[in-house]
């Protein structure tokens, strides 16, 4: 309480305070300080704020003192003092005409009138407070010198003759002499966590007492004796006259002189006596709710204090846990490890102990096989015709048999150097480079999703196709309602939307073939979208793997083999489409004739998708394409033929398909000799392959080729 009762110039207790009409308070003696003269002939200024400037320019705007803000008229005067709380003071002016004060704290500008400082009220109620302060304090000096003189507290665990204390313990609310603290109350154990202070001073301790039931006066900082009665305020205007009512409107006092005569008359005032009744009620009940809030906050100060402690010890165990967490996958690492090091021991015994028995056999034949080489030799030395032919029938099936003997792969290791096995470590890596923290618990509000987590171990590309699994990490207190996935266009552009929907696995098709694309998955939910997971990276296949479409084919169309040979059952033409699609690159495929029968004439190429199936390839606009007979070939699109050549098609031919969409080129091989390129203007957007057949033609598809090297015919 000390605090409001000091006056915010000269820092001290407030003395002759007077009420400014900012409500605040200041000393009359520092009032005289902080009036200012404003120079006759000028016009008031604002003031701005300078901390270096030689002059302090002070706020004030230009209503009146008796204006419903209470302000008045600004001016500006040198000023080189300050009061002890750091506000500036003023020169003391000698007159009060053309005179202005300004609030130290609200900073809000006043003019005098010609009453001077004493049209302002004097505040008898903060002097009583204050006097009152000042008396108790006293009081409590004179008890506190008293209880000092006394003897110091004493330990309280001393068996006899109690010596002074040394140490209290906060927890325990024991005093301890050095002994007994060492003794009974050791730093360590459960009692670690206790804190130790030095006793506190004997003043602190008289206080303390006088405030306990049944002792002195409450010392400095607690309640002040009951107010004393005093003479009744009297008017500033009629000082004969003593307050008897309240006006409404100026807030303030007034005598029944001032309703009379003064500016009061048509003012709404209420007597005394009820207004002061009704502001006490309404200070009693909002000290009330200030009462709970302070109560509140106590609270809150201990909660926050056992609340460190609880991080401290919270802080120690979790980082234990994540030490061993780490240690055990650090563990299962190397169980791991050693399995697969003795898997690979026991396939480089198993290889050496092949090379070894190989070794030893073949050595073995070769000693065989020199031996018999050696006597042959010595056989072939002999002049003896008879004895020679004895057993040269023998010596040459031993021979024979010897050769063959040394069969095909007998001199070819059965194993190789490299070891076939392969440890695929990129998932796992990534797992432990993405291994984070997740929220043990949720927000009790609604919130967005977190961000979802990409399963690496089942995202995988085949073809132009890549499937992607995520998983949720956390569930929100909203629920989940779906997932937004997305892709860029494989070169590191903008992403775009290919999935917004329930699941938690997708299939995206008909991306470009030897491309990588990054992809990355949100969740939303009713509160609204939330952040995106990792991105990962996903690469399509250099080369196309496909076979033909039953499901766009011509009903007259017959596949068989898994798709990949095709046949037909009419005599007139019919298409049949692959099941890859192509919007970028280079690509090239193969159709291998199985069987070919009076002369027809199959075609190649490729199409739009919605191309007739009903005639045959290359007669639409919507198709480009070679068709070719026993003899020659030509290049036909939206049924013109171009580019005749020699050379034609039998049983066991094969017709290669070079799909430049960069140069937008077509380029036709039969039996690895080329025909083309071949230039189209319109070459743009999808396709797909495409294979126009009759009844006398059978035809394999052949994909996932490299490209051939181009040579001119």
């Amino acid at each position: 309480m000390e605090e409001e009762l000091k006056c915010p110039v000269c820092g001290s207790l407030f003395k002759d305070p007077i009420l400014l009409p900012c409500s605040h308070n200041v000393c009359l003696a520092c009032v005289r300080n902080i009036t200012v003269q404003t120079p006759e002939g000028e016009t008031p200024v604002q003031s701005r704020a300078s901390g270096s400037s030689d002059y302090d320019y002070l706020d004030m705007d230009k209503m009146s003192l008796y204006s419903e803000t209470d302000s008045g008229y600004g001016s500006y005067t040198p000023c080189q003092l300050k009061s002890p709380n750091g506000v500036r003071v003023f020169p003391p002016a000698n007159h009060h005409r053309h005179c202005s004060l300004t609030c130290p704290l609200c900073h809000r500008s006043v003019s005098l009138d010609e009453r001077g400082l004493r049209g302002f009220p004097r505040n008898r109620l903060l002097e009583s407070i204050v006097t009152r302060y000042q008396q108790n304090r006293r009081s409590s000096a004179s008890s506190a010198s008293s209880s000092s003189s006394s003897t110091a507290v004493k330990c309280q665990l001393c068996d006899r003759n109690p010596v002074d204390a040394t140490v209290m313990c906060e927890q325990c609310d024991v005093y301890y002499c050095n002994a007994c603290q060492q003794r009974c109350h050791p730093s360590r154990g459960p009692l670690a966590k206790h804190r130790l202070v030095p006793p506190p001073p004997a003043p602190n301790r008289a206080a303390a007492a006088a405030g306990a039931p049944g002792g002195a006066a409450s010392g400095a900082g607690g309640q002040l004796p009951p107010a004393t009665a005093r003479k009744p305020a009297t008017c500033v205007d009629h000082e004969a006259e003593n307050f008897s009512m309240y006006c409404y409107s100026c807030k303030a006092p007034v005598c029944m002189k001032c309703l009379e005569e003064g500016k009061h008359a048509k003012h709404d005032v209420k007597t005394l006596p009820m207004m002061w009744k009704q502001h006490k009620c309404q200070i009693s009940q909002a000290l009330n709710g200030v009462s709970d809030k302070a109560k509140d906050a106590k609270e809150f100060l201990v909660q926050l204090k056992n609340m460190m402690q609880q991080i401290q010890e919270n802080g120690v165990e979790f980082e234990a846990c994540l030490v061993a967490q780490c240690d055990a996958l650090i563990e299962a690492l190397t169980r791991q490890k050693a399995k697969l090091l003795t898997k690979v021991t026991k396939e480089k015994e198993y290889k050496l102990k092949v090379v070894r028995d190989q070794i030893s056999h073949c050595t073995m034949k070769l000693r065989q096989t020199t031996g018999m080489m050696e006597f042959c030799l010595e056989v072939l030395k002999e002049n003896d015709p008879s004895g020679f032919l004895q057993i040269s029938d023998a010596l040459i099936k031993r021979v024979i048999s010897s050769q063959d003997q040394w069969v095909k792969g007998a001199l070819e290791p059965k194993v190789g150097p490299e070891f076939d096995l392969t440890l695929n470590t990129d998932s796992l890596l990534q797992t432990i480079l993405q291994l984070d923290f997740c929220q043990g618990k949720v927000e009790s509000g609604p919130s967005v999703p977190p961000a979802p987590l990409l399963q690496l171990e089942t995202c995988c590309t085949r073809n132009n196709s890549a499937t992607l699994a995520w998983r949720a990490t956390v569930a929100p207190v909203s629920p989940i309602e779906g997932y937004i996935l997305e892709l860029d266009d494989g070169n590191g552009g903008q992403y775009r939307e290919v999935y917004v929907g329930k699941e938690t696995v997708c299939t995206v098709d008909g991306l470009h073939f030897n491309s990588s694309y990054n992809a990355r998955v949100k969740a939303y939910n009713a509160v609204g979208v939330g952040p995106y997971s990792k991105t990962v990276v996903l690469k399509t296949s250099d080369v196309a793997w496909f076979s033909f479409d039953p499901s766009t084919a011509h009903r007259d169309i017959v596949l068989t083999n898994e798709n990949q040979t095709v046949s037909c059952s009419s005599y007139d033409d019919r298409v049949v489409l692959g099941t890859a699609a192509f919007s970028k690159g280079v690509h090239y495929w193969e159709v291998r004739i199985d069987r070919y029968d009076n002369h027809p004439d199959p075609a190649f190429g490729v199409a739009r998708i919605n191309t007739m199936k009903d005639m045959m390839l290359g007669k639409d606009d919507k198709a480009w394409a070679m068709y070719v007979d026993n003899n020659r070939s030509w290049f036909m699109h939206n049924n013109s033929h171009t580019n005749r050549a020699e050379g034609g098609i039998t049983k066991g031919s094969t017709i290669g398909v070079l799909l430049d969409l960069t140069k937008r080129t077509l380029t036709f091989y039969i039996n690895k000799k080329q025909h083309g390129p071949t230039s189209f203007d319109n070459l743009d957007g999808v396709f797909v392959p495409a294979v126009s057949l009759n009844r006398n033609v059978q035809a394999t598809l052949l994909t996932g080729l490299e490209l051939p090297k181009t040579t001119q015919p």
